[in-house]
């Protein structure tokens, strides 16, 4: 028996004073939301090295950061972490805080998600990334380097959810 996933769309908000909107991105690679997604996988458990286990939590700092308050270069820099990933993206959802222009926001993924909080005030960010199944999420870390060219970075990858 096979699972079906539905893709939502994208979108990114940005916090103005006078009123909240939405911008609706074109996925450019991505599916549409009315496509589906046949999954005949029963789980997505990572057997790795004689481990087992749900997922790959990787936790990532990066101090001394640019372009943290950048809402299309922050969407951009998920986008291509995701695909690097090898990951699926379900759907992003980007909120830009004013008047210190942080940003906090999540990318779902059918393999689980990347989230995002940022103080460019303090030139830091902190990410999570979350992922099961054949995914890469390490491949996120370079994306993150890449995008924001922070001046030191600290990443913790821990194995959630190990049964054996």
């Amino acid at each position: 028996m096979s699972k079906n996933r539905i893709i939502n769309t994208v979108h990114a908000v940005e916090e103005s004073k006078s009123n909240h909107f939405f911008k609706e991105s074109a996925a450019k690679t991505w599916p549409h939301h009315h496509q589906v997604i046949d999954d005949k996988r029963l789980d997505h458990f990572i057997k790795r090295n004689g481990k087992v286990y749900a997922g790959t939590h990787i936790i990532v700092d990066l101090w001394g950061a640019s372009r943290l308050d950048e809402l299309e270069h922050m969407e951009n820099a998920m986008r291509e972490a995701v695909e690097l990933s090898k990951a699926t993206l379900l759907h992003i959802h980007l909120h830009h805080f004013s008047p210190n222009g942080g940003i906090s926001g999540v990318a779902v993924l059918a393999e689980s998600h990347i989230s995002v909080h940022t103080w460019p005030e303090t030139n830091y960010a902190a990410f999570d990334v979350f992922m099961c199944g054949d995914a890469e999420p390490e491949q996120a870390v370079f994306v993150f380097n890449k995008y924001f060219q922070p001046e030191k970075f600290n990443v913790r990858n821990i194995r959630r959810g190990e049964v054996q």
